[in-house]
């Protein structure tokens, strides 16, 4: 193995590297058709390879990167070998994808199921714990989509591919306010208390029992929940 004096002033070596410079004319070319192989590999394997990426096409990806990024910088690699490997990523993405279109059992396996996050205005902690998707996310992708509090939401999936999909109640009920308990300002702006006690920490209502614990999360602490002021209700 060829061992190389590394000095900070050689600058030929830092910019260049041990390449002789009429490669870089070779590079041009390589990145030509690499292109064009990543291009035509995208294209073969479907549309939503330019969209949202599911687990099996971000794999694909991630594989073709590796195997066409190779021959790119390597003067002793060819290009065939990349060839080859898109070649072989694309029929495995297309018998995965054929295969999961006729069954949702194997879709499930390889793509993931949905979870739900927030049922009628409540928080699905044992959900939140599986996807590990913390409260305050869950508060802020709320507020991202103007939920100022969880009795405006019926159901908050969590896709299989990564995204969240919100219905909305078509009668909001008072509930947890989304708004962080710093910005008690804005809060004031657009929520009226209600009568009702919700959990602090899930939104669940109080069920006026002695025990003060949440039968959704076991937590001991309660707010009032709260209604829009254009939205009033008790």
């Amino acid at each position: 193995m060829k061992e190389y004096e590394i000095k900070l002033t050689d600058i030929q070596r830092i910019l260049q590297g041990e390449v002789p410079f009429h490669f870089f004319i070779e590079v041009i070319l390589r990145t030509a058709v690499i292109y064009l192989i990543l291009m035509v590999s995208m294209r073969l394997m479907g549309k939503r390879m330019s969209s949202q990426l599911s687990r099996n096409e971000m794999a694909a990806v991630a594989s073709l990167a590796a195997a066409v990024g190779v021959p790119l910088m390597n003067p002793d690699r060819g290009l065939l070998p990349a060839v080859v490997i898109a070649m072989v990523i694309i029929a495995l993405q297309v018998l995965i994808a054929k295969i999961a279109r006729n069954s949702k059992k194997f879709e499930s396996l390889t793509q993931g199921k949905y979870n739900i996050l927030v049922k009628d205005g409540v928080l699905n902690h044992k959900a939140m714990l599986l996807t590990r998707i913390t409260r305050d996310r869950v508060l802020s992708q709320l507020r991202s989509q103007g939920i100022s509090h969880l009795g405006m939401v019926k159901r908050l999936y969590f896709e299989a591919g990564g995204t969240f999909s919100l219905l909305q109640q078509s009668e909001p009920v008072p509930g947890l306010s989304s708004i962080p308990e710093w910005d008690q300002e804005m809060s004031a702006k657009i929520h009226q208390q209600s009568t009702h006690k919700v959990c602090k920490f899930c939104g669940n209502y109080h069920n006026g029992a002695n025990n003060n614990k949440c039968e959704n999360c076991g937590k001991d602490s309660w707010v009032y929940a709260v209604n829009n002021l254009n939205n009033q209700q008790n």
